[in-house]
């Protein structure tokens, strides 16, 4: 029988545990199970609580009010492969040494690895986290795949599945194809097979059968991973109707780009669209419906997990989180590895069991990243740190302390689809700079009167003095860089700028 202080502290919140000081110390509250909820490629604005104008996502606004959501929330590089590793590893990309869209092997400690130290099953259901090699688990000891990169050598279980209860589709490949529709496209079309065969509802499926075959007694750390909102963009038809039929936004239109130079046809190799009309809505509804559907599918799997938990006597934990966003049209881009909202800012909330001591619909406008899930996982769940850690651990302001996490917060992406499209930016949750290293070209941003970029505020005198302050602190941010993007006195520009450089020991 749980002693009369075992059960005391799991209805005492944290925060009141810590300021008790070590009265309590001697037993602590059992270590949460922990379910990670990630979509690929989702819009941090594309939650129906933040008054998204169109999107319907009620059970993910229902965890916002459960636990925190950060709305400065960022991935530092803009693309799957760089994205994925900082979530596993805690590190930023100039640590690393991934900068853009490669591939490097991982040397130092993963999150699912240290976690599994720590003795929670760890699995992996749906996409793999896109590292080299494609073999290697990195510390999950399940995984169960659905990928849009998985080849034949680690295997393809939804790949597998799809061709025992549809054959004549010939697998997911084929069928992408023959819809018309691409892995990186903005064309779009309902799915044509039966809503239980969808790789959504197969991912939710699949794990919520972990759950289910998970032994109590061990602590659960489960990464639901999924494709969508990713292209290809094909929601169930009922989702894509009513997308389709809906008043929806237009992209975001910036002052200062050069809608004149835009083509309506795209450069099908690189990212710069003119999305407008039919093809504008087909790839909204087809995106928006992807989102909804995976708020709607994961709505059972968080309740069985919670379930899960209590019965185990554990506190839970569930956090969404996406690796990188979409453009959409905003600006006249579509896909992502761009320094604004619609790619770079991404959705993430943390909820947890009220024995966490989380408060409950906070709202946080501090600048928080990807790298800041490994320490906070870490900590909540009793894992130990690595040496070499760049993210800061949330639980704090989880808690609702009002604290700094970082003054400001770098991201970066090296050249993807041209020289031009890579960047340097920097914001505090309130401006955000942007550099462009091919050419020098400047941008400043107030994000808290103008959220959807529209207005370039560097050419404006009235803001001279904020320019060359967050300038001169992109020069000492890059002074030691291998690029030469700095010399400590000035931003050189017309330095290459590749994917990878040497690792920072």
């Amino acid at each position: 029988m749980q002693s009369f202080l075992a059960r005391l502290l799991r209805l005492v919140p944290a925060v009141l545990l810590v300021a008790c000081g070590g009265l309590l110390a001697a037993e602590k509250a059992p270590r949460p199970d922990v379910l990670v909820i990630m979509p690929d490629q989702m819009r941090g604005d594309c939650l129906s609580i933040l008054d998204h104008p169109a999107v319907r996502t009620p059970h993910f606004d229902a965890l916002a009010r459960e636990g925190v959501l950060f709305r400065r929330a960022y991935t530092t590089v803009a693309s799957c492969k760089p994205a994925r590793r900082s979530l596993l590893t805690g590190l930023y990309p100039q640590t690393s040494g991934v900068v853009g869209y490669a591939g490097r092997p991982i040397t130092s400690p993963t999150l699912p690895q240290l976690m599994a130290d720590a003795g929670y099953a760890t699995a992996l259901v749906g996409r793999n986290m896109h590292q080299v090699p494609r073999k290697q688990s990195h510390g999950y000891q399940t995984r169960l795949l659905s990928s849009l990169y998985d080849g034949v050598d680690d295997g393809n279980d939804y790949d597998t599945y799809l061709e025992k209860v549809a054959p004549e589709t010939d697998g997911i490949d084929k069928l992408i194809a023959d819809l018309g529709l691409s892995k990186n496209g903005w064309e779009a079309r309902p799915w044509p097979l039966a809503e239980e065969h969808h790789r959504v509802a197969w991912i939710v499926r699949q794990s919520r059968k972990v759950l289910a075959d998970s032994a109590p007694d061990r602590p659960l750390f489960l990464t639901a991973s999924f494709v969508a909102p990713h292209p290809p963009l094909f929601p169930p038809k009922k989702y894509f109707h009513h997308y389709a039929a809906a008043k929806l936004p237009q992209p975001a239109h910036g002052d200062w780009v050069d809608w004149d130079a835009l083509s309506p046809k795209g450069d099908r190799v690189g990212h710069r669209v003119l999305l407008q009309g039919e093809p504008l809505r087909a790839a909204q509804a087809g995106y928006f419906g992807l989102i909804e559907q995976i708020d709607a599918e994961t709505a059972p799997l968080v309740e069985e997990f919670k379930a899960r938990s209590e019965r185990a006597g554990r506190p839970w934990l569930v956090l969404l989180i996406a690796d990188h966003g979409e453009m959409l049209g905003d600006h006249g881009y579509f896909r992502k590895c761009e320094p604004f909202e619609g790619s770079a800012n991404i959705p993430f909330i943390i909820a947890g069991s009220p024995e966490l001591g989380f408060r409950p619909g906070l709202r946080s406008f501090r600048p928080v990243c990807l790298e800041d899930v490994m320490p906070t996982l870490l900590e909540l769940g009793g894992a130990a740190r690595p040496e070499l850690l760049d993210g800061v651990s949330l639980a704090p302001a989880l808690r609702g302390a009002n604290c700094e996490i970082r003054p400001w917060l770098h991201f970066e992406h090296a050249k993807c689809y041209s020289e031009a499209q890579a960047f340097q930016a920097l914001t505090d949750g309130r401006f955000k700079y942007i550099w462009r290293p091919a050419d020098g070209r400047e941008h400043l941003f107030d994000l808290e009167n103008d959220p959807r970029e529209e207005h370039d505020l560097a050419k404006d005198a009235a803001h001279r003095q904020t320019l060359e302050t967050w300038r001169a602190t992109l020069i000492e941010r890059l002074a030691e860089r291998p690029e030469g993007f700095s010399d400590g006195e000035r931003l050189i520009p017309g330095r290459p700028y590749p994917p990878l450089h040497p690792l920072k020991r």
